[in-house]
């Protein structure tokens, strides 16, 4: 309470243009905001937790839950021009139903990837609204670096990597967020740990289900909790392989995280991996919920230094269009102009 009211008068009395809105818990909706806002020239922009007190501004809502919640639409004043982001369709959403509302009051949508462009449309919503610009990477944060600080890792293993939230709530996550794939992931890591020793390193809150999982199938693992996202880029450059199993995702960020660190992965085609990855050139593209085809290509991966050198090479040349600077000028230039 007390940061939204501090939130409150800052927007009253600030002389900025730009208000990028956060849910105080959407840890990475608000990175997004801090990449966007530090990055962004010519315009003066802030985040914030409410839409309250906002004239005559830019009104960006960072996440469908950031402009409705509790079937309510968080209506910013009229003399604003309101942009709202929409990542991913979380299943039967009940905020679907307010679409045909809310896009009345919205002059812009604002999404990460085609594929949800696509849906937005079958949705109601005007295609020439809907503005596709893709999630961003810090790459002088996020690099290939040989002098990673994470120690005390077990000697002769394969290690695999996966850093998100993947359980409902911000609790323990026993119970599964199954749009980000953790089943999937469980699955094809139990095959890998019968062929490899196998290491997973986790990060990111509510990992129960994982854990859980792997405590069950006897594979090692470490889960730590970090609290600058900053950080992250020690974990990529310990780990072999990167895995992205999920069923539904607005990047997910670890997919230019890992092409920047210099990490081979294999992905389902889900969000922005297949208009980043190009099968068999700097990563392998697999349909949703394919467990064998992600144990296989993991295996390609894994038993060839020739294929994992070569997604390392060209990974490091795709991602170098990706940077914030460069996205958040696309930010700019189509929807704040």
């Amino acid at each position: 309470m007390i940061k939204l009211l501090f939130s409150l008068f800052s927007n009253i009395f600030s002389n900025n243009r730009l208000f990028y809105i956060v849910d105080n818990a959407e840890w990475s909706i608000r990175h997004d905001g801090i990449m966007i806002t530090n990055n962004i020239t010519k315009i003066k922009s802030t985040i914030t937790l409410t839409h309250l007190g906002i004239r005559n501004s830019i009104v960006h809502y960072g996440s469908i839950g950031s402009f409705i919640s509790s079937k309510k639409i968080k209506l910013a004043h009229s003399s604003n021009r309101i942009i709202v982001t929409w990542f991913h369709v979380v299943p039967n959403d009940i905020r679907i139903k307010m679409i045909p509302e809310a896009d009345s009051y919205v002059n812009l949508w604002h999404t990460s990837c085609y594929s949800m462009k696509h849906k937005m449309v079958s949705m109601g919503i005007p295609e020439h609204k809907i503005i596709v610009i893709p999630l961003g990477v810090d790459t002088n944060i996020f690099k290939l670096n040989n002098k990673s600080r994470i120690n005390d890792l077990p000697s002769n293993t394969v290690v695999i990597g996966s850093f998100q939230k993947d359980g409902n709530g911000w609790g323990a996550g026993d119970s599964p967020k199954f749009i980000k794939g953790p089943d999937v992931f469980c699955e094809v890591i139990e095959r890998l740990s019968k062929r490899y020793n196998v290491f997973v390193l986790l990060t990111g809150p509510s990992r129960g289900y994982v854990k859980n999982r792997l405590d069950k199938s006897n594979v090692q693992y470490r889960h730590d909790m970090l609290q600058d996202v900053n950080s992250l880029v020690d974990y990529y450059n310990v780990i072999d392989l990167y895995i992205i199993a999920s069923r539904e995702e607005g990047g997910p960020k670890a997919l230019l995280e890992s092409l920047a660190c210099g990490v081979p992965l294999v992905s389902t085609k889900v969000g922005m991996a297949p208009e980043l990855i190009v099968h068999n050139e700097n990563g392998y593209l697999v349909d949703l919920e394919d467990v064998e085809g992600l144990y296989s290509y993991a295996c390609k991966i894994l038993d060839s230094k020739e294929i994992s050198n070569q997604f390392i090479s060209n990974g490091l040349k795709t991602v170098q269009n990706y940077d914030w600077k460069d996205i958040s000028e696309e930010y700019r230039k189509l929807l704040y102009s």
